[in-house]
């Protein structure tokens, strides 16, 4: 007869779930999978040292969070990205990127101002050293951080869950188009803009970087394909 689980086990049950979910998450946006590829549940359990049981709860969540398919009878499978998916991530990712102007513009400090100057001057010096792989997680981290500093956690909460399916779209594009979707002075410009405290000019910058990055995007051999689907560019207003 099976007794009830404490409040303990299930507490340890979830916490090792997360931390399952987590690792597998870092994998697939680090790039040690391929889009398209399948993933393997008793392989990842090995590697991480668990039960299958949390590795399929974590193919769960992350399927929820459009980062997985879970195919019936064929497996788990890292997301592949149409046209229209696309499209939909950077027009609401613009979106995102046009409240957080609005908001932080009023509010950022000039400490806050001088954390992401310093934070750009790291990605230039890995742009010169030609360092695409240092590059990708100091950009995450800088647009993360823009988001973070406005204190709403629910914004984060949803930016976080876009941009993480965008980096997934837009890692190895990065890495293998020699950098044709970076541009730091952009970067340089959003900061400047927050720098006038002035929210519409914030707004309309930072939406401005989403609607190019897109036009980057299908610039670079990978997306090219997309730029013929009839689907309409996303756009900053």
């Amino acid at each position: 007869m099976s007794s009830t689980p404490t409040l303990l086990e299930i507490l340890q049950s979830k916490s090792l779930s997360m931390a399952v979910q987590n690792e597998i998450l870092k994998l697939i946006l680090q790039g040690e999978f391929d889009v398209g590829e399948k993933l393997s549940e008793a392989s990842l359990a090995n590697r991480l040292g668990v039960s299958r049981g949390p590795v399929r709860e974590a193919f769960r969540a992350l399927e929820e969070a459009g980062l997985v398919t879970l195919s019936k009878n064929r497996g788990v499978f890292v997301r592949e990205f149409t046209a229209e998916d696309v499209r939909e991530l950077y027009e609401v990712r613009i979106g995102l990127d046009q409240m957080v102007g609005r908001i932080l513009a009023s509010r950022i400090t000039d400490a806050q101002i001088n954390e992401l100057r310093s934070m750009i001057a790291e990605m230039e010096s890995s742009l010169a050293d030609e360092d695409f792989a240092r590059y990708f997680p100091q950009n995450i981290a800088f647009h993360d951080r823009i988001v973070e500093m406005t204190g709403n956690q629910k914004l984060l909460a949803i930016y976080r869950r876009i941009t993480n399916e965008m980096h997934l779209m837009r890692r190895r594009s990065i890495l293998s188009g020699g950098g044709k979707l970076i541009s730091n002075e952009e970067h340089q410009d959003i900061v400047d803009a927050l720098a006038t405290r002035d929210p519409e000019t914030a707004a309309r910058v930072m939406g401005e970087h989403g609607t190019h990055g897109y036009r980057r995007l299908l610039e670079t051999r990978e997306f090219a394909h997309l730029a013929n689907s009839g689907e309409q560019a996303p756009v900053a207003v």
